[in-house]
């Protein structure tokens, strides 16, 4: 069985634990500390929200700036337009930014926002998607 684990720097983990609680995540305790948070999306798919001096011990060269340049585009699926909407709000009143506006394709329905260091996450909800 293969799983992915998708690695973001943060600034501040609490910052970081704050928003992605209110948005319904939760974490592995087992692989956090102080400096690492492993979010769970589902049963195979984790995100690993690294400290920036954290994330450093990774990679090579310089951390890129979110909020100024975009590194990726994490795009989640969705059970419904309504979640879609609510997580958005949701986003926004915890210290997340607007990204682009919501996208109506009739058999595709999707939006997006910032987190607090600026990695984009969309949404999406297709037709006929379980």
């Amino acid at each position: 069985m293969r799983m992915i684990f998708v690695n973001l720097p943060v600034r501040n983990i609490e910052t970081t634990k704050a928003f992605f609680t209110a948005l319904g995540f939760s974490f592995n305790p087992e692989y956090s500390d102080e400096r690492t948070l492993c979010m769970i999306v589902e049963q195979n798919i984790f995100v690993m929200l690294l400290q920036e001096e954290r994330f450093r011990d990774f990679i090579n060269g310089d951390i890129a700036d979110a909020t100024r340049t975009t590194e990726v585009l994490t795009c989640l699926t969705a059970e419904s337009r309504e979640d879609i909407d609510r997580m958005i709000a949701t986003a926004l009143s915890s210290g997340g930014r607007e990204w682009k506006p919501i996208q109506d394709h009739g058999f595709m329905y999707a939006g997006s926002f910032q987190d607090p260091d600026g990695h984009v996450w969309e949404l999406v909800h297709m037709s006929g998607q379980s």
